[in-house]
């Protein structure tokens, strides 16, 4: 065994536990460290926390003047609770938060020094931009961009840094961050979904769209992951022998809670408390090793991509004190299930109403069919939109296997309300019969809410399922910032309601129907129109793929072919009719997309050509050694009869030869097609080179590593495996 991997074992197996004092009630910590109403009560002004509410709860502006009221009390609550430094806190386009800290210290002319932070730092920085991801829209030389503080968002304090969440934007104003955009879409969602929402409740004056995240992640020992370069690098295994015992016994699920682990998620709740974010449920998943973890309620969702984001920096964080290394990467271990982050998407009134819940009336119901049909017809129309804003690298390793719903984005919503629907779509097209608009009223919208209570089941193979009273966005990757496919789903949907109401009002107008007759037979054509994107059945089988492809649905298998839906006509003219994105916001996104692909391929396949060469086939080689010294002492002691006594040596020493030629020349192919992958014309070109002609080596050079893994003495073999990777507690 080699000294790493020895040392590595030994180091994990005298671990101790940390041990953690839980709070006795999380209610009295949670939102300790967060600026939020209560703690701007007690530290601003009555104008200054109106003027805070009015913009978090309506978008007003704050003016310059009100800003240095709420700077002022900001930094003496941050301060009183151990603050020494702020930091504009945003969410560049590289997948993870950045921030630069700077002290409170000023140091005046004449030598004094105060504690200070004004109103001007409060609203605005100027970070340097020019090492951020920008789809090459400037140049390096052109380092400005800004960040501007979000008040919809609290602040909040992580160790010693007061935290502000901002947008980031270049200083030729291009949004250069996940935020913008999903702000734009909230805007957007609230104002078509308001409008339509006074068809049955004038009261209704703002929607906010709403999401509850699930987190899933793997916990491995640090020193285990510090001895494999591979997951050092590229947060997941790139060789390796599946373990003899996977997940095949599913004991894993939903098991008791190894203590050390539970040790590692209390105190990780217990940070998550301080700065607001409400984790509830944690559990074991399927794989071992891997777990999740998810809040009790929806939040407002930007707030709650706000969360996800600074979860993922504080499991990080809480980690490193418990001796853990958390993997996001959504398919750290071939043979065992991958990790997402499913996305419950719903919409929801300032007059409490949940709109894909049904209610206790037959106009609450209408209600809640007229999203819910309008939501299904969105993702028709945009299902390729869709597919693209959840494709990465890491995601196309899990999407489509036993674990995740596959790369054809369908609807699923359960047999009962498929049957509501095809009731639907017999409405008579015209004014209803007083018969029919009984029948109707009291046979299928009247009964929703009973349909929904027992028959509405979950489809793991659905990419987006309607699960009760929101839509599961399942497909969603385990690294992904969720504002993403929140900014695509709230901009689909809200265009279509734009057209629903823009139908809707013409019947009512032109054709002189009433206002629910001229509901139902806009939803009547929603229901005929968007009818080949739902699918109840198996998403894995064949079948579907060929079903899918005879309805039209695309099917697009790998990042850069999804990717290319992200700059089509009709994604670019549906983000500048609603304000969301410029052509060169959705270009630039484009182009840092397909560069993040054709570089992360790229350095896997340097680490994996590093890792075969430099680990693997030195220690075959070792080991074929001392194959061949034992082969030469037997024919000393056998002579010409060492052939017979010898033979399952010389088998091992030409199958070693075999496997060491086929990685040698594995990675020297790939190298070259490496290489004019590097030397294409666009970045686009580059990342297509590395998913077509790059990356299919991997598996190949993987085999015959993981094939050498079985053969090589253990003793000799360099690399901590599967078996101790998954299985070390």
């Amino acid at each position: 065994m080699s000294t790493l991997r020895f040392n590595a074992l030994k180091e994990t197996l005298n671990r101790k536990n940390v041990e953690v004092n839980e709070p006795v009630r999380r209610s009295d910590i949670f939102g300790k460290n967060v600026f939020n109403k209560t703690s701007m009560r007690q530290h601003l002004t009555k104008q200054a926390y109106n003027s805070v509410i009015d913009a978090m709860e309506n978008g007003t502006k704050i003016s310059r003047e009100v800003a240095d009221h709420i700077s002022t009390g900001m930094k003496e609550w941050s301060i009183q609770n151990g603050a020494t430094h702020y930091t504009h806190w945003f969410q560049p386009l590289t997948g993870a938060t950045a921030e630069k800290h700077d002290a409170f210290f000023e140091l005046e002319m004449d030598g004094t020094v105060i504690e200070k932070f004004g109103g001007g730092q409060l609203v605005q920085q100027e970070p340097d931009a020019s090492s951020f991801p920008n789809g090459g829209i400037r140049n390096t030389f052109e380092a400005r961009g800004y960040t501007a503080w979000d008040p919809t968002s609290p602040a909040f304090i992580m160790g010693t840094t007061l935290c502000i969440p901002t947008v980031f934007v270049a200083y030729t104003g291009e949004a250069l961050d996940y935020k913008t955009p999903l702000l734009r879409s909230l805007q957007t969602i609230d104002q078509a979904a308001t409008a339509v929402c006074k068809y049955f409740d004038k009261n209704v004056t703002k929607t906010m769209a709403t999401l509850g995240w699930e987190q899933e992640y793997f916990l491995i020992d640090s020193a285990l992951a510090d001895s494999r370069p591979d997951i050092q690098l590229a947060g997941r295994t790139l060789l390796g022998h599946s373990s003899a015992k996977g997940q095949q016994l599913d004991d894993h699920y939903f098991g008791a809670i190894p203590s050390r682990v539970l040790n590692y998620m209390r105190d990780m709740e217990t940070e998550c408390m301080l700065v607001g974010i409400p984790v509830k449920t944690r559990h074991n998943e399927v794989a071992p090793n891997q777990f999740e973890l998810a809040p009790p309620i929806f939040e407002e969702a930007n707030l709650a991509v706000d969360h996800n984001s600074l979860l993922m920096d504080v499991m990080r964080k809480v980690a490193l004190r418990h001796n853990f290394k958390v993997l996001f990467h959504e398919k750290p271990f071939a043979g065992v299930n991958g990790s997402g982050k499913h996305n419950n998407w719903s919409l929801a009134t300032d007059t409490g109403v949940n709109l894909l819940s049904p209610g206790s009336t037959p106009m609450k119901n209408l209600q809640f069919l007229t999203f819910f049909i309008n939501t299904i017809k969105a993702v028709h129309d945009h299902e390729e939109l869709i597919r693209a804003t959840i494709a990465s690298a890491s995601n196309d390793h899990r999407l489509g296997a036993n674990e995740a719903p596959p790369a054809i984005i369908s609807v699923f919503i359960g047999s009962q309300l498929t049957k509501v629907l095809d009731e639907l779509e017999k409405v008579t097209d015209g004014k209803l019969s007083p018969e029919e608009k009984t029948d109707l009223k009291l046979n299928v919208v009247g009964k929703i809410p009973e349909v929904i209570l027992d028959n509405t089941d979950r489809n793991r193979t659905s990419p987006f399922a309607f699960t009760g009273n929101k839509f599961e966005l399942r497909a969603v990757g385990s690294t992904a910032n969720c504002a993403n496919p929140m900014t695509v789903l709230n901009a689909i949907v809200a265009q279509q309601l734009i057209e629903f109401k823009e139908e809707v009002d013409a019947l009512i107008k032109d054709k002189k129907l009433k206002k629910d007759e001229a509901i139902f037979n806009v939803l009547r054509e929603y229901i005929k129109k968007s009818k080949k994107i739902r699918f109840e059945g198996d998403g894995y089988g064949e079948a579907w793929e060929k079903e899918a492809k005879k309805r039209g649905l695309s099917n697009n298998k790998t990042t850069p072919g999804a990717l290319k839906a992200k700059v089509s006509k009709k994604t670019i003219k549906l983000f500048e009719d609603l304000n969301i994105m410029s052509k060169v916001e959705t270009e630039l996104r484009y182009e840092i997309e397909v560069e993040e692909y054709a570089l992360r391929i790229q350095i896997e396949g340097r680490i994996l050509g590093d890792i075969a060469r430099n680990h693997v086939i030195p220690t075959a080689v070792k080991y074929q050694n001392r194959l061949i010294e034992n082969v030469v002492g037997l024919k000393e002691i056998y002579g010409k009869e060492f052939k017979k006594v010898a033979k399952e040596q010389m088998i091992l020493i030409e199958e070693i030869s075999e496997h060491m030629e086929k990685i040698n020349k594995g990675i020297t192919e790939m190298t070259e097609a490496r290489k004019k992958a590097n030397n294409a014309k666009n970045a686009e070109e580059t990342a297509a080179l590395y998913c077509d002609s790059v990356k299919p080596y991997f598996d190949e050079i993987r085999y015959h590593c993981d094939k050498l893994e079985l053969l090589v003495d253990d003793e000799l073999w360099p690399l901590t495996k599967y078996r101790e990777l998954l299985f070390t507690r």
